[in-house]
């Protein structure tokens, strides 16, 4: 009787493992199948689509790699069919881009200036508002004051930006990730039309002077 007992034991045991799994493998046995690799950035939902740093912004058609759609832009403030602005002090230059808002200054006078990145404001294309960051804002730089960027004369100085809240925690690295300023999944068609852009205020001696721009998306477009 004790024998049968002990092999009825024997038995459940066996059983149990069975349904609940073994972490060891045994001799002659294939290895368990290794768990599938988390989904890239461009596969999950736009509210968790992550972005690190910034692509070629000279491509002829911006966009990420395996984007569901493109679009195509237009610069309604000031109006421009060349995304250009210039005046006696400064000269502009942008692309807009899914990822973020490229943009080039050139300084026209012999002195510097600078841009007050504290002071300047973002209109996100959902409608938001709020502070801008561009390619040395980290995560931790979210409750700070950001430094200015000084543009000595006749230089020009090129960057990127997008709003601060669209930062990322980046989990103790120091690298800059963030949301992409629009998305390129199945939800790119109901940001046809929206608008977006921003303040950027730059200090020319001794003044602050605020630049708006706007721009809006004007075709969605399947690839």
């Amino acid at each position: 009787m004790a024998i049968g007992r002990l092999a009825g034991l024997l038995a459940a045991l066996v059983l149990a493992a069975s349904v609940t799994g073994c972490s060891s493998t045994l001799p002659g046995e294939e290895p368990p199948e290794p768990p599938p690799p988390p989904p890239a950035a461009s596969e999950l939902p736009y509210g968790q689509n992550i972005v690190s740093g910034v692509s070629d912004s000279t491509s002829p058609a911006p966009g990420t790699a395996g984007a569901l759609y493109r679009y195509r832009f237009l610069q309604v403030l000031p109006g421009s069919g060349t995304f250009t602005y210039q005046d006696r002090d400064l000269s502009f230059y942008f692309r807009p881009s899914p990822e973020a808002l490229y943009f080039q200054v050139e300084n026209r006078k012999d002195r510097p200036v600078s841009i007050e990145w504290d002071r300047c404001v973002f209109y996100s294309p959902r409608g938001e508002r709020g502070p801008v960051a561009h390619a040395t804002t980290r995560w931790e730089d979210r409750f700070s004051v950001q430094a200015a960027t000084q543009i000595a004369g006749l230089k020009r100085y090129s960057d990127y930006m997008f709003p601060l809240d669209y930062l990322v925690d980046p989990g103790g690295s120091d690298r800059q990730l963030r949301r992409p300023l629009l998305p390129e999944d199945a939800t790119a068609p109901e940001y046809s039309d929206r608008e977006f852009g921003l303040d950027l205020v730059f200090r020319i001696e001794n003044e602050a002077r605020t630049y708006s721009f706007r721009f809006k998306v004007a075709s969605v477009i399947p690839l």
